[in-house]
Order: C-alpha cells, then sequence, then structure tokens
C-alpha cells in the first residue's frame, strides 16, 4: 500500500469495499494464545464476523488441518451456518490458491485479516497480499501470538511491509461511519450490546434510562 492510499477519507474503510478473511480460530491455537486473554480474542473475533454479516462484507473463513487442530470454533462458525471453512495444509493462507481466487472474487482490494497466530498465519498472508497490490488491514485485538512479544513483533513487521493495524471495534466504526445509514443502525448497536465489554453495558444502561418514563426513576 502507497503512502498515499494511507491517509485521507480514503483510506478508512467502507463495507463496499471490503472483503474479511478469518484465519485458524482453532482449539488448538487457541491453547497456547498467550498474547491476550483467549475469551477476548474470541468474543472480538464473533464481534467482528457479525458486524461483517451485517454490512455484507464477504467473509473467507478457513482452518489449518482441522482434523488435528480442530474445528473452527463454534461461536464464530454459527455467524456463518452455512459456509464450510477452506481447511488447508499449507502454513501461509495465501499460498493456497482457493482462498486467493475467493478474496479475488469479490473484486475488493482492501483485505482485512485476522487469526491465530499474529506471527505466523496472519504475518505471512498479509505480507504477501500486501506485495501483491491489496490494502491490508490486520485486526490485532481479534488475533493473538504464543506470546506478547512474538504478537508485537508480528504487528512491527506487517507495519514495515504496509500492513495497517486496527481494532475490531474501529472496523466496524468505519463501516458504519454515518448514524444516519440506518439500515446497520440496529445490527451495529445490537453487536455493541453483546461483544462490546463495558460498551455494551452502558448501551443497555442508555436503553433502560431511556425506557424509564419520567417520575418513575428509582434512587
Amino acid at each position: 500500500m502507497s503512502a498515499q492510499n494511507k491517509a485521507g477519507l480514503g483510506a478508512l474503510l467502507t463495507p463496499e469495499e471490503s472483503v474479511l478473511v478469518l484465519i485458524d480460530h482453532q482449539p488448538f491455537q487457541v491453547a497456547n494464545l498467550h498474547s491476550h486473554e483467549p475469551t477476548m480474542v474470541i468474543n472480538n473475533t464473533v464481534g467482528l464476523a457479525k458486524a461483517a454479516k451485517v454490512f455484507d462484507v464477504p467473509t473467507i473463513l478457513t482452518t489449518v488441518l482441522e482434523e488435528r487442530g480442530g474445528l473452527l470454533v463454534q461461536g464464530i462458525q454459527d455467524v456463518f451456518p452455512e459456509q464450510k471453512p477452506i481447511n488447508r495444509t499449507f502454513i501461509n493462507t495465501w499460498q493456497d490458491e482457493r482462498v486467493v481466487d475467493a478474496v479475488r472474487a469479490t473484486g475488493r482490494k482492501k483485505l482485512i485479516i485476522a487469526g491465530l497466530w499474529t506471527e505466523i498465519c496472519v504475518a505471512m498472508p498479509a505480507i504477501q497480499a500486501a506485495g501483491e497490490g491489496f490494502e491490508v488491514v490486520v485486526v490485532t485485538d481479534a488475533s493473538g501470538g504464543v506470546s506478547k512479544e512474538a504478537h508485537d513483533m508480528a504487528v512491527r513487521r506487517m507495519i514495515q511491509a504496509g500492513v495497517t493495524p486496527i481494532t475490531w471495534m474501529a472496523v466496524l466504526g468505519e463501516w458504519q461511519r454515518d448514524w444516519a445509514r440506518e439500515k446497520t443502525v440496529p445490527g451495529a448497536a445490537e453487536i455493541q450490546a453483546q461483544h462490546g465489554g463495558a460498551s455494551g453495558v452502558a448501551f443497555a444502561w442508555e436503553t433502560q434510562l431511556l425506557a424509564t418514563p419520567a417520575g418513575n426513576e428509582k434512587a
């Protein structure tokens, strides 16, 4: 990605330009996930997947050796119940032509990636795709590594290769962009309530207060 593509309004994500690839959120990888709290990464990834569905962003699911490493985490699979993940032998997802063909078939150039582990199964395809003309964005809090250092070094390496780091709620915000985009507001609000942590709790509280008739508040 050129420096010009990294700044200005056009650098922000839109649903119409985005394609999402979720890589190897499987039990084997989760078992050695130490850069983040595993439940947080899964929560964030499910939220990201639900956001992609709300905004009609094409989403490609992929696993590696699922017969040994386990099936995709159920919460993610449940968002796309009819989609069978592409099960690879390549460690580098971008070397599997089925994945590359699926991405290219969308005609979209803003490639959003999240996966386990950051230093291997995220960094490899992100760096390669960035070199092939895609504007690659990695969702760092829906990814994770075997240690904090492994994750952090991978993010630094990807930045040097022109990849842009982002967090999952920032993706949601850029896709929504305008609260006048009323079609997606209910879905975005529901995702935030379910997966947005304290923001979701605060939103539920605000909804409760708005639903309370004036004069009926309890101290």
